[in-house]
């Protein structure tokens, strides 16, 4: 009787195989239909900035655990604030997987700070910051102008703070307003408020849009999260940067923001931020008919006074007549003098040319021009010998020149060149090899070219080559010599020799000539 031993089923042995892949895709899906989108509050940890690609890696954490999150650069850029380590915030995703590494995550789609504390440590930290860059220094505010052609307002044109201002100005002083509308709260706020201020940076002054002398920044109150964006870095540089004085008016006199800090004046509220950029007309009128009247009464007394000092300055100086009395009399004088002297001059200047003219005769000049004359005959025959002399040598020297190389002298040297070279021919021929060849005798080159002298350098089963006047062959050495020339195989002619070289199988017939003159040794 034998016994057998039950085996238990395997676990799970009627399941479906299925890839890794496949498995990674159910995992991903279940996360996904099991959760959808979830508020998730954390800890940001592991925080490095966006990647190159633009997207941004993370992990939000507690005290017991810790998830991956991941922000894309599409979303990321519409962020009303950048995350940052160890910030806690409150993030709006869905869950997912990654399949690549086997792990679960947030990919987060709306981040918010956890509470309005965070966003205060974010605002106290940012200030920090840019303070200690120098941006809200006093020494770099500048004055507002006292009265200005144009003002810029970088405000919503739709609410009520517009309105408010742009009555301010009419009642007040109407001036010229430029209005850049822009969102004063939302994602896209800080952007267009920062775009706004540069934009009217670079107008030209000259342009078909005034440049504005004056920028007022404009926004009725509201909460934290509602002036959020007037605290973004990009708007506090934007200002930082701007060569326009710049009035900030953003929310209510118990309201502030970084914009405030660095602007160059900050007004409690936009309407009085518009009594601040201009003057009252009222008092303008009324101020300037002050000055006028003082300064009337001033120029009236100026005159007063300086009359006064013009009479007694007056009775103070001489009179005409006493003034021209001693010029006068010494210009008599003169005068009486200037008659005489004018004679003796005259006379001095006649006696002069009187003992000049002596000595400037005709004769004198006619002496010096024969002189010269005679010197320059004498120069010019000597020049003329000169040139005599040096064109009959040089007439000698073409002669000699002419007479050596007449036609017959160079006719002779080339008929005994030509004989020289003749014979030269006529001993190459004799000498070369070639004519040797011609006398019936071979010469053998092994397998690089190099001429044999001697039976015992040709090695058995050698390949060697022998030249003959008409013609090369090529032949194989192989062990049948018997001895030097004149034994059995000593012979360089002959019907029955094979070759002059002992032991050689002659094999193909090679070209006819050779491809030069070669050496026979």
């Amino acid at each position: 009787m034998s016994e057998t031993t039950a085996q238990p089923a395997r676990a799970g042995g009627n399941a479906p195989e299925m890839t890794v892949s496949e498995l990674s895709g159910a995992i991903k899906r279940a996360l996904e239909d099991g959760f959808g989108y979830v508020r998730l509050r954390g800890e940001i940890s592991g925080y490095r900035g966006p990647h190159a690609s633009g997207h941004c890696y993370f992990a939000l954490k507690d005290d017991k655990a810790k998830i991956d999150a991941v922000i894309w650069r599409g979303v990321f850029g519409k962020l009303r604030f950048r995350p940052e380590e160890g910030m806690e915030v409150v993030a709006h995703g869905r869950i997912t997987s990654y399949p690549g590494s086997s792990k679960y995550q947030i990919v987060i789609e709306v981040l918010e700070p956890a509470g309005v504390g965070a966003l205060m440590a974010l605002l106290e930290d940012r200030k920090r910051k840019l303070a200690a860059e120098g941006l809200f220094d006093d020494g770099r505010k500048r004055p507002l102008p006292f009265l200005p052609r144009v003002v810029g307002i970088v405000t919503s044109p739709t609410g009520a703070v517009i309105r408010d201002m742009l009555h301010g100005f009419a009642e007040r002083f109407p001036t010229r307003v430029v209005v850049w509308p822009v969102r004063v709260q939302g994602e896209t706020s800080a952007a267009e408020v920062a775009a706004a201020i540069r934009g009217f940076n670079a107008l030209p002054a000259a342009g078909p849009i005034p440049r504005p002398d004056v920028l007022i920044v404009a926004r009725g109150g509201g909460s934290l999260e509602d002036l959020w964006g007037f605290n973004e870095e990009i708007v506090v540089r934007a200002v930082a940067e701007s060569r326009i004085p710049l009035i900030s008016a953003v929310g209510h006199e118990t309201d502030w923001t970084l914009i405030d800090l660095v602007a160059d004046a900050r007004a409690p509220t936009p309407t009085k931020a518009a009594e601040w950029a201009v003057p009252k007309y009222a008092e303008l009128v009324s101020e300037g008919g002050k000055l006028g009247a003082r300064l009337g009464i001033a120029v009236r007394r100026l005159i007063e006074g300086a009359r006064t000092h013009l009479k007694a300055a007056a009775r103070g100086l001489p009179r005409r007549e006493d003034l021209l009395a001693l010029p006068r009399q010494r210009f008599d004088a003169v005068d009486r003098r200037l008659g005489r002297a004018l004679l003796s001059n005259s006379r001095a200047h006649a006696m002069r040319h009187a003992r000049v003219a002596a000595r400037l005769t005709p004769r004198l000049v006619h002496v010096r021009l024969e002189r010269a004359g005679e010197r320059v005959a004498k120069l010019g025959q000597r020049a003329s010998a000169a040139l005599g002399r040096d064109a009959g040598q040089r007439r000698a020297r073409l002669e000699r020149v002419a007479g050596r190389l007449a036609p017959q002298v160079l006719a002779n040297r080339l008929s005994r060149h030509r004989d020289r070279i003749a014979g030269l021919g006529q001993t190459l021929a004799a000498l070369s090899y070639q004519g040797v060849l011609q006398r019936g005798f071979a010469l053998v080159r092994d397998a690089e070219g190099r001429a044999l002298r001697q039976a015992s350098a040709v090695p058995a089963g050698a390949a060697i080559e022998i030249e003959f006047a008409d013609g090369r062959v090529g032949a194989v050495a192989d062990a049948t010599g018997e001895g030097p020339a004149g034994g059995p195989t000593g012979g360089a002619s002959g019907p029955s020799r094979r070759a002059a070289v002992p032991g050689v199988r002659p094999t193909r017939a090679r070209s006819s000539r050779g491809p030069g003159q070669g050496s026979l040794f």
